[in-house]
Formats: C-alpha cells, structure tokens, sequence
C-alpha cells in the first residue's frame, strides 16, 4: 500500500469518528449519519482496493482509464451534494422569509395594540 492510501484510510476514519460525535452532540440526524457514513465506508474500501475498483468503474462507464472512471464518478458525487446541499438551503430561506413576515405581521398587531391602549389611556 502507498502512504496516499494510508493518509486516506486514516483520513476517513477521522471523520466518520467526527460524525458520530456529531450526532451524540445532536448536530446532525440519523439519516446524517447513515449518508456520511455510507459515503466514507466507500471511500475507504476505494482506498484499500484502488485499482481493482478503478478498473471495474471504467468496465462500466467504458472509460480509457481507471483512474478517469474514479474522476467522473467523483464529480458526479460531488454534484449530487452540491445539489442536495442548495436543495436544504433554499428550504431554509423559504422558511426564514416565512418567519419573517409573520415576526412582522405579529410585532405590527402589537404595535397597533399598545397605540390603542396608549390613546385609550390619553382619554
């Protein structure tokens, strides 16, 4: 094995040890940590099988070159997380700007509340 596979195995390790450690802290779900933990395990088995792996991926997509095989799939992944990363984030400023507006309609309520009270004190 190269010191690349050992620096990616150990690398790996690390961070699905960080995961766990986020869900007993309550940063992320369950289905965080079966997804990343997915995702790790199957960079550590890349790291530990390279070339048999890069070979088969290349069978499959029916590219000239292991290691272009593991390129594409990589990017492609890579575009999946960005997806699914924008997809949680325009969630989220939906429901910021949701809250916002009835923050706002809420505190306006109020506002015309306690000019009542403050006229009906007045007289």
């Amino acid at each position: 094995m190269y010191v690349a596979q050992y620096v990616a195995i150990v690398t790996m390790l690390y961070l699905l040890w960080r995961v766990f450690q986020d869900y007993k802290r309550g940063k992320i779900e369950w289905s965080g940590v079966i997804s990343w933990g997915l995702i790790f395990s199957v960079f550590i088995v890349i790291a530990l099988f390279p070339i048999r792996i890069s070979m088969e991926i290349k069978k499959v997509l029916g590219l000239g070159r292991g290691l272009d095989a593991l390129f594409v799939l990589s990017i492609g992944l890579i575009f999946l997380l960005l997806f699914q990363l924008y997809i949680k984030i325009d969630r989220t400023e939906r429901e910021i700007t949701e809250l916002t507006r009835k923050v706002a309609i809420e505190l306006e309520e109020i506002n015309e509340k306690l000019k009542k009270l403050e006229e009906a004190e007045k007289r």
